[in-house]
């Protein structure tokens, strides 16, 4: 027996019947001879792992626009924070931890640089509008390796597509990595908050860390325990007190730190850098070889929305600058 099927073997005898089985995959838009060491949700994971867009995303803003320092989030330190929260879910409910890995890591592969800031600036850009969910399948299915895309099986593909608003994803496992996704932004949210001194943690309202904690690492373990302890007959949820608790520090955050001007001073200045790069990008001229071949494809303005949202925060500002800003002359 190889290896791959050795563990297709494991997860149909140890997994929750309500568990997707990498054997029983929807499979690729594009069929391929399977690897004798890995499963299909395996092989995507590692293709997430191994893309640009993935690598990229340590140099993407998470809710601070450039934050100066180390320790502030970024996409990819957030992304690494889903994954084990939704890993640690995963297998205390008996899920697929490899389709629930590969998930995590691809769910914000399509964020814009500057947050959400960026992705309101593009979707007010771009005519059929911009989400970042949907970029994220957009880049594995026809951005990444020069257009080709990686292929990825169904699963993947759905659970980054639903790791937000809208339908759940087809499998637990994808509805596991929208709530895991909550659980980490809000509580790491809270942890760069207080860092750049835009909140302090007594400032949460007693009411809400007396039920969840009153320290990231408490809220985050509070929380867990209870969708292992209160999810059943295929259905992720949370005890309703600790549901409740959880979405008044939602209403908190986006309250005093998601709103708070003085975190979004620097929102302001997206849109208008945003959308001058957009303009000037437009021009087929201006495109690079790898755009220009997804502008021949599905046009100029999609082009244009790709490079743009594929760019990190540092990349969008030195390549404003370089366009538009004058250099000094040295003779």
């Amino acid at each position: 027996m190889i290896v791959r099927e050795r563990t297709e073997d494991i997860e149909e005898k140890i997994l929750s019947p309500y568990a997707a089985l990498s054997k029983n995959t929807i499979g690729r838009d594009i069929p391929e001879e399977e690897c004798e060491l890995r499963t299909p949700y395996q092989r995507d994971r590692d293709r997430i792992i191994h893309c640009k867009s993935f690598r990229r995303l340590k140099h993407k803003t998470q809710v601070f626009l450039s934050p100066e320092g180390d320790h502030y989030r970024t996409r990819l330190t957030h992304t690494l924070e889903v994954s084990q929260i939704a890993r640690t879910i995963a297998r205390a409910l008996l899920l697929n931890e490899d389709l629930t890995e590969a998930i995590s890591l691809g769910h914000d592969l399509g964020h814009t640089p500057f947050g959400h800031a960026g992705e309101r600036a593009l979707d007010s850009l771009y005519p059929e509008g911009f989400r970042h969910y949907e970029q994220s399948v957009r880049i594995v299915e026809k951005v990444e390796k020069n257009g080709a895309g990686l292929n990825l099986t169904k699963e993947v593909r759905d659970g980054i597509l639903c790791h937000t608003k809208g339908t759940e994803a087809m499998t637990l496992e994808g509805r596991v990595v929208r709530l895991a996704d909550r659980i980490a932004y809000i509580n790491h949210d809270i942890d760069d908050a207080v860092r750049a001194g835009v909140l302090l943690e007594n400032d949460i309202p007693k009411e809400i860390t007396s039920v969840l904690g009153c320290r990231r690492s408490e809220r985050i373990d509070t929380l867990v325990h209870s969708v292992a302890e209160n999810s059943q007959n295929g259905t992720i949820q949370m005890d309703l007190e600790i549901q409740q608790s959880f979405d008044k520090l939602y209403d908190f955050m986006y309250e005093y730190v998601y709103l708070n001007p003085y975190a979004k001073a620097e929102e302001k200045k997206v849109p208008h850098l945003i959308g001058t790069l957009y303009d000037y990008l437009k021009m087929p001229e201006n495109l690079s070889q790898e755009m220009s071949l997804i502008a021949e494809r599905d046009g100029i303005e999609r082009a244009a929305c790709d490079y743009i949202a594929g760019m990190t925060d540092h990349f969008a500002i030195h390549l404003f600058q370089d366009i538009f800003v004058p250099k000094s002359w040295n003779i």
